[in-house]
């Protein structure tokens, strides 16, 4: 049987449980994937934190209580976090709640290396993968390129599906 991540651990990324110690990589994280946004209303430097922060809570508390089973996993390069992967597995599918990597592990196949073992667990389970996702996230490309398909228009998200029935993994 494969390992669980066996895609990323061939680009040198591991992924482990996340742990009350990683709020504040998470915050960095979660800011540093809306600090353009942000940065546009003109706001002082720590208007912007504290709004972050909020938004960052509200995300997390909203994730913990919507998905009471999931996976909170830190995404880690040698031995630092670089990113999240959030999981939930039901009994059709698994649902990618959230993945998100910082500025500087983009770009290198990390997200398609998890989301291919994402896809992996999917097949042995016989089940689909899912995740929500903003319609001008620049990571829609990478979705389309490993066959997602928009199931569901949900205004400013897509609600997007992989079925390995339908579709080969890309």
């Amino acid at each position: 049987m494969s390992r669980p991540f066996e895609s990323a651990e061939k680009l040198g990324i591991a992924c482990r449980p996340m742990g009350e110690e990683d709020m504040p990589f998470l915050f960095r994280l979660y800011a540093s994937t809306r600090a353009e946004e942000v940065a546009i209303t003109g706001w002082p430097p720590e208007m912007q934190v504290q709004f972050l922060q909020q938004q960052f809570q509200a995300q997390h508390h909203h994730y913990t209580t919507y998905y009471p089973a999931a996976e909170w996993l830190v995404v880690e390069q040698g031995g630092a976090a670089i990113g999240r992967l959030y999981l939930e597995e039901w009994p059709s599918q698994i649902r990618i709640i959230d993945i998100a990597l910082l500025p500087e592990a983009q770009r290198q196949g990390f997200g398609a290396a998890l989301i291919d073992d994402v896809a992996r667990r999917a097949i042995a389970a016989g089940k689909k993968v899912s995740i929500h996702v903003e319609k001008n996230n620049p990571a829609m490309s990478l979705y389309r390129r490993l066959a997602f398909a928009v199931v569901e228009d949900k205004g400013v998200y897509d609600l997007l599906e992989w079925d390995p029935a339908e579709k080969a993994f890309s």
